[in-house]
């Protein structure tokens, strides 16, 4: 079996008194592509805030690679090799491209450094023209590509992406996307959170649907493609 980075056990995670996670199992295995799916207040984003210590559950466990993660802090959890783009995209608007991007450099966990700098720019030649402007001003699509370079620069071994082509314009979504398959064919693992489930569907291995907190599908991108009922039922499409 591959190795496990992500694994998420029993989890339970409440907003004050509102319950929003309900036991929720959850995996990502090395080279591997999750979709996280479901209609807006379902939990994704709790979920991801979970596994990244940004939110503290009151009930189960989280565990990277084998250790046991549960209430650590956020920084712990990016060291093990964790990158999370979240929803926002929260760059810093007062520093440059290249200082938000060089910020962010290092070795990955196993000593790997396969995004550089040069690397990224090339990926983003978008950012190369943009070198010296402020984070605050670039367009959104931008600062999404930002923001997703600054993650890459890590070297991570899984990157989670909250929504990343939320707003952007089509043709600046179709370079997110274009990055995704890049990332996947890398062989980093990834989790994206996205509504257009067609896109998503086109790049995982795997696919989660979340409703009211609890995990109502796991299966493959050809499985959750072949049962038009569940994307009625749980995605309204």
């Amino acid at each position: 079996m591959s190795e496990s980075l992500i694994s998420a056990r029993q989890l339970n995670t409440y907003y004050g008194a509102s319950h929003i996670l309900r036991d929720i199992d959850f995996d990502v295995a090395r080279g591997e592509t999750i979709g996280l799916m479901g209609r807006n207040g379902m939990g994704k984003s709790t979920l991801l805030k979970s596994i990244m210590g940004l939110v503290r559950p009151r009930g189960g466990t989280v565990s990277i690679k084998g250790r046991d993660m549960t209430r650590r802090p956020p920084f712990e959890i990016a060291q093990l090799g964790i990158a999370y783009v979240p929803e926002g995209r929260g760059i810093f608007g007062n520093l440059s491209v290249v200082e938000n991007l060089k910020m962010a450099a290092r070795a990955g966990t196993q000593g790997q450094r396969d995004w550089t700098y040069e690397r990224v720019l090339d990926t983003f030649p978008r950012l190369k023209e943009r070198l010296g402007h402020g984070g605050q001003q670039l367009s959104g699509g931008e600062q999404q590509m930002l923001t997703i370079g600054r993650a890459l620069m890590t070297n991570p071994d899984v990157l989670i992406l909250d929504e990343a082509t939320e707003g952007l314009a089509p043709q600046i979504a179709k370079d997110i996307w274009r990055i995704c398959e890049l990332v996947r064919a890398s062989g980093i693992s990834s989790i994206i959170v996205d509504k257009n489930w067609k896109h998503v569907t086109q790049i995982t291995h795997r696919n989660v649907i979340l409703v009211k907190g609890q995990v109502v599908f796991v299966g493959s991108s050809d499985e959750l493609r072949s049962k038009p009922e569940l994307l009625t039922q749980h995605l309204g499409v």
